[in-house]
């Protein structure tokens, strides 16, 4: 079988060698290629194919937006990363605009490889299909988890032939969806059934109601799992996708609210534990589910009641343990996060992780 091929461009060459080590090392052993300029890395896909690009923003002559708005055209089936040091919302919703599946910062690419690895890895294993037009050949599920992921506020505005649908999207999370009379959830899911047309971002309406309570991340896996995978093969491509999809969502998640991993652990004889973000994940599965255990016999003997959380720490991370829907979360957060911030912290994360 024939590696992957991924190409990095960027301007500072340690940095390029860093980053060629490091995706060395990844399990599927991709072909790395490296250059300093955009126009050297248009010239070098058009030259070969490649699977992934890894593109810089802050470059001179030809920065990494005008890279990338090149890649949208001509080259729509590339997968695209933004790996970069510039630290601004604008620049991250213009490159999503653009089409890109993954925006990193570089200080949390080196805070969090195995995560970024684990993205690289994925990305290098989906496959792209025909969609919507206006993004690359992304399915509109897609496009919307993309809005989400870079927390936007914007108006999506879907046309289909005569039909025209709108979903408003406020600061990430969704607010509404319409098409004809219908409205909420079920606007919702009659829009995430169409398989092709055209859409706009338009401004963001921040005074909508808001008719949608649900997070953006149940919605979308509801919707992959409802669909009849016997009625059309691309119904059944769209639901084969749906762990890829919720793996890149869940990892980007961890990125953006900076958590090392998260494990969760179900009832007994209710679904697997699972692990994102770190390695030896049996002995972390098995580890949370007896910690748990061990404190809920205290909470009884004690009278105490259900497990609220559980906080603790070491020189390398503190640790954060809670439930939700009867299921354990256990969280792992760097030890620059401060004391008081841990507990909102995780929260937050569970909230929008399995909600």
């Amino acid at each position: 079988m024939e590696r992957h091929k991924i190409l990095i461009v960027d301007d500072d060459a340690d940095w390029l060698d860093v980053c060629r080590e490091m995706l060395s090392q990844l399990p599927s052993k991709p072909e790395i290629r490296t250059v300093g300029a955009g126009t050297r890395a248009i010239a070098q896909l058009d030259a070969q194919p490649f699977r992934l690009l890894i593109c810089d923003l802050r470059m001179p002559k030809m920065d990494g937006l005008q890279v990338l708005s090149l890649v949208r055209r001509r080259f729509p089936d590339l997968r695209t990363v933004v790996l970069t040091g510039l630290e601004d919302e604008e620049f991250r919703s213009r490159a999503y605009s653009l089409g890109v599946d993954l925006f990193w910062l570089k200080p949390d690419m080196q805070q969090n490889t195995k995560m970024f690895m684990d993205c690289i890895e994925s990305l290098l294993g989906s496959e792209k299909s025909a969609g919507f037009r206006g993004i690359q050949s992304k399915s509109l599920m897609d496009i919307i988890q993309l809005e989400c992921m870079s927390r936007n506020s914007t108006m999506l505005r879907i046309t289909r032939g005569p039909l025209v649908a709108k979903i408003w999207i406020q600061d990430g999370e969704l607010l509404d969806a319409q098409v004809g009379n219908v409205r909420g959830e079920a606007a919702f899911h009659k829009i995430l059934a169409w398989k092709s047309g055209t859409f706009e971002n338009l401004p963001a309406e921040p005074n909508r109601e808001r008719t949608i309570q649900r997070s953006i991340n149940a919605l979308l896996l509801e919707t992959a799992q409802s669909i009849d995978e016997t009625t059309d093969p691309v119904q059944t491509e769209m639901i084969e996708r749906a762990d890829h999809r919720k793996t890149v969502w869940k990892l980007a998640l961890l990125a953006a609210e900076g958590a090392e991993f998260v494990v969760t652990v179900p009832p007994e004889g209710q679904g697997k534990s699972e692990v994102w973000g770190a390695h030896s994940a049996e002995q972390l599965a098995g580890w949370t589910r007896r910690a748990a255990e061990a404190v809920k016999r205290l909470g009884e003997r004690l009278e105490a009641g259900p497990l609220s959380h559980i906080a603790g720490g070491s020189l390398e991370r503190r640790l954060v343990m809670l439930s939700r829907d009867e299921k354990i979360f256990l969280v792992a957060w760097p030890t620059d996060v401060a004391e008081n911030e841990l507990l909102e912290k995780t929260k937050k994360l569970v909230a929008s992780w399995d909600s």
